[in-house]
């Protein structure tokens, strides 16, 4: 009984520590760029400004807002995934051309040159169809370009690969050359509000859900995801395993997501 009781009061203590720190992070993604945005917006207020810098100023407010906004929905999301009925919205999603549209959308956030994201050539004749709920699926690999992109910060070098599995399955894979991870760190990087022991300050931001979203959201659609590194320095590889839809001469099957 003393172990047992033991062993309940050091997992709460480290509940309670994640929290903690997820409490602090989410703070600081919503007061930073709110205290950026209200700074930019006095010195508008209070001087004449140039018209190239007040060009600047709004390019900066808008990166803030959609900071502010990433932070918001990625908390929304982690409460939402959890009550959402696995059969909602359910349509055909096309992985390469959704995948595609993410690595876009990653380079352009990060301003990144178009070479620093990669994605491998499609198999060709691949019908990577998963029957599931679109908008998921985009902030699932959002999450993960995201991460390849914060965790490398001697420069970004992510590649993509699709590819057909064992029969009635496909597999998406992320491999950047960044920080890599330290040793048993693979699983615990899905736990909610949890970050890599000496990452959880200094220039990288987070609030510890993003890979938390990413593994219940693959678990949602029937697949599994598993990260796998070298070692510090070396990089880390997302793998994604997710059932592909019916065929497409299936009466049943509903209508495809653009």
């Amino acid at each position: 009984g003393v172990v047992l009781n033991t062993v309940f009061l050091v997992r709460e203590i480290r509940r309670n520590e994640r929290q903690d720190s997820f409490l602090n992070a989410v703070s600081h993604e919503l007061k930073t760029p709110i205290a950026s945005t209200r700074l930019y917006l006095e010195t508008l207020q209070r001087r004449p400004v140039e018209e190239e810098q007040r060009q600047q100023f709004y390019k900066i407010m808008l990166a803030d807002s959609d900071r502010l906004l990433a932070t918001v929905e990625q908390v929304l999301k982690a409460g939402e995934l959890g009550q959402r009925h696995r059969q909602q919205n359910r349509v055909l999603v096309d992985i390469a051309p959704l995948l595609a549209d993410c690595i876009q959308v990653t380079v352009q956030r990060y301003h990144l040159a178009p070479e620093s994201i990669v994605l491998d050539p499609v198999p060709e004749g691949a019908c990577l169809r998963v029957l599931g709920i679109a908008e998921d699926l985009r902030t699932a690999i959002l999450n993960v370009l995201d991460n390849a992109v914060k965790y490398s910060p001697e420069g970004v070098h992510v590649r993509c690969t699709l590819a057909l599995a064992r029969p009635g399955s496909m597999t998406l894979r992320i491999a950047d050359r960044g920080m890599g991870l330290p040793e048993n760190e693979e699983k615990r990087i899905f736990r909610r509000f949890y970050r890599v022991p000496g990452r959880s300050t200094g220039k990288i931001r987070g609030t510890g859900l993003g890979l938390f979203l990413v593994r219940n959201i693959v678990h949602q659609h029937g697949g599994r995801v598993k990260a796998s590194s070298p070692g510090p320095g070396l990089g880390t590889t997302l793998t994604f395993t997710l059932p592909l839809a019916a065929p497409a001469g299936d009466p049943e099957r509903p209508r495809e997501h653009p």
